[in-house]
């Protein structure tokens, strides 16, 4: 049997909410455990612990030379959502790694951001069943008129922690 998944406990608590606080509960918990999503100021708008949408203000902070959401903050944002998704639904005794992220900058980006990430019922039981593996978290990256910028793929791995 596999051990109980913290991040899951916290998730399906915070869900129990009203919404807005779930989202601040779960926003601050994946902040303080994801420093770098803090300081730039990503935030988790909405999960049902099968997928989830995080959200980059166009704050000053990680704009780029032209006013938009740098390539790099569309890049954290989308391997955050990835990465929080297969955490949630990994059991406690396994260990999320990045193992590659392909990420092609399309169009240009305009105001605010987000990212959606999902994973299917076969996923989430190949995650819950195999001691190691990888999977392709799909994952859509959209600006505020609704396009998208840019088009990821983002394989995670897991393993056995030590």
């Amino acid at each position: 049997m596999s051990k109980p998944n913290p991040l899951r406990q916290f998730a399906i608590k915070a869900n129990s909410y009203p919404h807005w606080l779930g989202r601040r509960l779960l926003t601050w918990m994946f902040r303080y455990k994801v420093k770098l999503t803090g300081t730039v100021g990503l935030e988790i708008l909405h999960t049902d612990l099968k997928s989830v949408t995080f959200r980059q203000r166009n704050y000053r902070k990680v704009q780029n030379h032209i006013g938009s959401v740098h390539a790099a903050g569309m890049a954290l944002m989308a391997e955050s959502a990835s990465g929080f998704v297969v955490g949630v639904n990994l059991p406690g005794d396994k260990l999320p790694l990045i193992k590659s992220m392909q990420l092609n900058y399309v169009k240009r980006a305009t105001g605010d951001m987000q990212a959606s990430a999902r994973l299917t019922d076969g996923q989430i039981h190949q995650m819950q069943t195999q001691d190691k593996g990888e999977i392709s978290v799909e994952v859509t990256v959209t600006d505020a008129q609704n396009i998208e910028p840019v088009v990821c793929e983002m394989i995670w791995a897991w393993v056995p922690k030590r």
